[in-house]
């Protein structure tokens, strides 16, 4: 058999070869290496491979399997159960000539192509690797859509602080770099978290979350790591941890600056291994997971107090989002709270149309301790206690403290005239033409800006 045409293993991972004759089995095998085959000969065990495996893009499927090894019931069987677990596999069918309706059945059933016997490896690595690119990019669209497509509170914004967010956002979600978030408590470090895993190649997966502040330092390392049975008083059984639960997902480390220092280097060991054991036990085990991390807390301040191991600060710093308070958020108060008012009105089935003008100040002037969380949560309460039809401060138990902020863009536009204006001046020394060189304009329209801004003041 030619083996002139190498596929794609990259985007292929491994593949599921369904076929009950052992000796075309290690064939296959051999002449489509170094893709890695995991084999199966019967409808259970191949669909065991399958869940077990969870990494399968693409399946060779033979339909004749025991105990119908001349029909097509137990392959057609098999080629169901696949796509009923995950629609987006690749399942192609190996056939006889004679079965050759019976494969074009199967890819009406949602099968991606089919080979007959006897079969043309050249033929069957591209197939494969058409099969691998096809999956590569309608992964790459899915995300793109669920990024697209997601409406969460946390990016709900018009501010160019959360732009940058965004960006960076964007930038990173399809890597398997450490993400560290910083933020007040309530800024949606969660969320983050949570668009992070969505956007990834890992988002068929599990996001699992822990608040390492939530937990008593004994029993934290159980939790992470998992235990033995024995392992303390009331270890009755194995118990797996967030580490083996997240496998070839996300774990979000949540308040990571208060993990124990004890904790620390096992942490750390794990990030530089990707290996740990249970407690009480003796077993290295591996898992491929990928980090993110959270904290109100200033960890920079913690390594120089020696509350925070330095080498894990840059571990899990290789990539680092900083979420701005709400109140440095420009605008986006007024704005997430309509984007709350229509969420709980249709949660609430109310029709409240908006907010009066003295609601609206409170929201601009109002300092946001708790963030966006506080903010949800006084619109939820307005929505569900507000007599309407509008909202008004004392429904969100907020005081009118201040004027509306200016919304008018040319008294924006002179303003930033006149800042302008005083910095060119300042960095020219005064001296009118390089001040209009470093402003884009002549020496009359500095002039005329001067006069015009001195009339104002």
């Amino acid at each position: 058999m030619s083996r002139s045409i190498e596929p794609r293993a990259d985007g292929a991972r491994r593949i599921l070869l369904v076929e009950d004759d052992m000796g075309l089995q290690r064939q296959m095998q051999w002449a489509l290496d170094p893709i890695k085959m995991v084999g199966a000969t019967t409808r259970s065990e191949a669909i065991r491979e399958f869940e077990d495996a969870g990494d399968i893009r693409i399946v060779i499927l033979d339909l004749g399997l025991p105990p119908d090894p001349d029909g097509a019931t137990e392959g057609l069987k098999v080629l169901d159960a696949v796509l009923s677990s995950a629609p987006q596999t690749k399942v192609i069918i190996l056939s006889g000539n004679a079965d050759r309706e019976v494969a074009v059945n199967a890819v009406a059933r949602g099968a991606f192509d089919f080979v007959s016997k006897p079969i043309d490896v050249d033929v069957l690595k591209l197939i494969i690797d058409r099969a691998a690119r096809m999956y590569d990019l309608e992964e790459e669209n899915r995300q793109l859509r669920a990024f697209a497509d997601r409406r969460m509170p946390g990016f709900v914004y018009g501010s160019s602080q959360m732009q940058q967010v965004a960006q960076t956002l964007e930038r990173v979600a399809r890597t398997d770099a450490s993400v560290l978030i910083l933020g007040e408590s309530g800024t949606g470090k969660e969320l983050i978290a949570r668009a992070l895993h969505d956007s990834s190649a890992r988002a068929s997966h599990k996001l699992v979350a822990i608040n390492c502040a939530s937990i008593p330092e004994n029993l934290l390392e159980s939790e992470l790591f998992g235990h033995e049975r024995g392992a303390f008083t009331g270890a009755v059984k194995q118990t797996l941890g967030k580490f083996e639960i997240a496998d070839k997902g996300t774990l979000f480390l949540d308040e990571i600056g208060d993990m124990p220092v004890s904790l620390q280097a096992k942490l750390l060991r794990f990030l530089q291994s990707k290996q740990f054991e249970r407690v009480g036990g003796r077993t290295t085990l591996s898992v491929n997971v990928r980090i993110i991390s959270a904290t109100n807390q200033p960890l920079s301040e913690l390594v120089k107090q020696g509350r925070f191991r330095e080498d894990l600060y840059y571990r899990l710093n290789e990539i680092r989002i900083e979420l701005p308070p709400l109140r440095d958020r420009d605008g986006d108060a007024v704005i997430l709270a309509q984007h709350f008012r229509n969420l709980y009105n249709r949660e609430h089935s109310r029709n409240l149309r908006g907010f009066t003008k003295e609601a609206l100040v409170a929201l601009q002037t109002h300092r946001w301790p708790g963030n966006v969380r506080e903010l949800e949560n006084r619109v939820k309460r307005a929505v569900i206690m507000s007599d309407g039809p509008l909202i008004m401060p004392d429904d969100l138990e907020l005081v009118a403290d201040g004027k509306p902020r200016n919304l008018n863009l040319r008294d924006h536009m002179r303003e930033l005239e006149a800042a302008l204006l005083r910095e060119a001046l300042a960095v020219s020394d005064g001296n009118v033409s390089k001040a209009a060189k470093l402003m884009g304009i002549s020496r009359p329209q500095v002039y005329n800006l001067l006069g015009a801004h001195k009339r104002r003041a």
